[in-house]
Parts: C-alpha cells; sequence; structure tokens
C-alpha cells in the first residue's frame, strides 16, 4: 500500500514551509556576507558637515589618508583618537575652501609621505612601496637557511660507518660472546660433567 501524505494538502504545505525555510536562511547568509564586507566607517555623528557635497569630499579623503597609529587603515575606518583629529582636520580645511591637492599637501606637509594610503613613486618613498615584499623575502630567505643548516647539522651529527678494521674488532666481540652463557660458563665447562658436590 502506497502512502498519499505528499499528496494531501498539509503535505505540499509542508514542502512548502520547508523551502521557505530554506530560502530564508540562504538569504540571511547573503545578507551577513554583504555585512561582513561593507567597509567600516569609524565617523562619529558630531564629525558630519552639514554640506553633503563637503562630507562626500570629506569621506573620499578620508579613505587615501592612513592612520598613523593603526597604520593599515585609512582614517575613515580607524577609531583611534589620531584618526578622529585627523578627520576633524580634513573637514576643517574643506570648510575653509581647500582643494582636495591642498589638503593632501597640508598633511604631508606635517605628517610625511607616510600619511598617504597610496605614497607617490619616488626615492624617497620607495621603502613605503617595495619595504613589505623585501621584507617578506628577507624573512622567507631566512627561514629556508634556518631548515637548510638544520639538515646539514642532523646529517654531521649522524653516526659515521665503521671501518674494517672496527668492523673486524666488533666480529671478534660478537664470536667470543656466543660461546658463553649468560653467568658466565662457557659451553665446554658445561660439557665436562657434574659439579664437585655431585660426585662425592
Amino acid at each position: 500500500m502506497t502512502r498519499t501524505t505528499a499528496s494531501t494538502p498539509s503535505g505540499a504545505a509542508g514542502k512548502a514551509m520547508a523551502a521557505w525555510r530554506s530560502l530564508g536562511r540562504s538569504a540571511a547568509a547573503v545578507l551577513l556576507c554583504f555585512s561582513l564586507s561593507a567597509p567600516v566607517v569609524a565617523v562619529e555623528p558630531d564629525e558630519v558637515l552639514d554640506d553633503p557635497a563637503l562630507e562626500a569630499r570629506a569621506r573620499d579623503l578620508s579613505a587615501e589618508i592612513r592612520c598613523l597609529v593603526c597604520q593599515n587603515e585609512s582614517i575613515d575606518s580607524s577609531n583611534a583618537p589620531l584618526a578622529r583629529d585627523l578627520r576633524v582636520l580634513v573637514r576643517e580645511r574643506l570648510v575653509e575652501g581647500d582643494s582636495d591637492r591642498e589638503v593632501f599637501d597640508y598633511l604631508v606637509a606635517r605628517y610625511g609621505d607616510f600619511v598617504l594610503l597610496r605614497p607617490p613613486m619616488r626615492p624617497e618613498t620607495y621603502f613605503l612601496w617595495f619595504g613589505p615584499i623585501v621584507l617578506l623575502l628577507l624573512g622567507t630567505l631566512g627561514v629556508g637557511a634556518y631548515f637548510i643548516q638544520q639538515k646539514r647539522r642532523a646529517v654531521s651529527d649522524a653516526p659515521s660507518p665503521l671501518s674494517a678494521e672496527e668492523q673486524a674488532q666488533l666480529a671478534a666481540l660478537l664470536e667470543g660472546t656466543a660461546h658463553e652463557e649468560p653467568n658466565g660458563n662457557t659451553q665446554k665447562g658445561r660439557a665436562g660433567g657434574a659439579p664437585e658436590s655431585l660426585k662425592s
């Protein structure tokens, strides 16, 4: 006898509810991924300018300026007090009428090229551009040299093979101990007869 629950209204409704639940879980996972990948903005409400155009420029500039405390974050996403001071300074300069280039020049004059997340390519900034790559290569070479040295040390610490003379001595020792019992009596002594105590 076959089951007919799948064709009943309650069975169809159950399948539909399960499908909606699965769809809801998928949508929640997608929204979570988008929320995690969205840029974090640390701008506080009291920093926001009234002019939307100036505020948009301030956000664009802040995304290009390095937090001098965090170093790998922009001041737009850093909660450090210095990052907040720089965000406020950028907005003050924009309100005073500075262009974007003038704001960058002002910050570079005070803090150097390091304040820019993308400093200009010139001899003074080569370290900022290529320093991390050089450090990574040096670290890789150092780790490789360490493992090579460990391998050589293991090979040098391994026991050297016996010479022909040493092998002959070892064979003679092994042959001598093969004729002895564990208590030190030789096979010849054992074959000589009964002990003296038994003879008497």
